[in-house]
């Protein structure tokens, strides 16, 4: 894969229809948390098909939930993850493993490691970003 910057692998993921599942992990039915705010602007704004992968695998937005990546059924395009730095690298390593196409690692959320990992496997990586900020920088929404 070709070096790109940041910025246009934030936009390739948010406009490109080939990336179209995002499973969203640590997305529960709680409007009070980012997740659930960031995945209905996924959804509803970008037109985004999003997966919740959470433990209690709750469905949120009227998507059937799931309590991990390897439980997906269907190819995912797009991890996009909200959990603790400490949790993530696993979970991109997850992502490798199911053949996601890119990891998007939120605000706050880094592991320079796991970015290295992610990328090394082919993948589009993003780190310490959030999707509806770069969608409203883009001009998307």
């Amino acid at each position: 894969m070709k070096h790109t910057t940041d910025e246009e692998i934030a936009r390739r993921l948010l406009t490109e229809p080939s990336y179209e599942t995002w499973a969203v992990v640590g997305l529960a039915e709680n409007p009070s948390r980012d997740a659930y705010r960031v995945s209905r602007l996924l959804q509803r704004q970008l037109g985004k098909r999003i997966v919740p992968v959470h433990p209690r695998a709750e469905e949120v937005h009227g998507e059937r939930g799931y309590a991990s990546l390897s439980d997906i059924p269907f190819p995912v395009d797009v991890v996009d993850v909200f959990v603790n730095s400490e949790r993530a690298g696993a979970i991109a390593d997850e992502a490798v493993r199911i053949g996601a196409r890119a990891v998007w690692f939120q605000l706050g959320v880094v592991d320079e490691a796991a970015q290295e990992r992610v990328r090394a496997a082919g993948l589009d990586m993003i780190m310490d970003r959030c999707p509806a900020i770069e969608a409203r920088a883009h001009g998307l929404v």
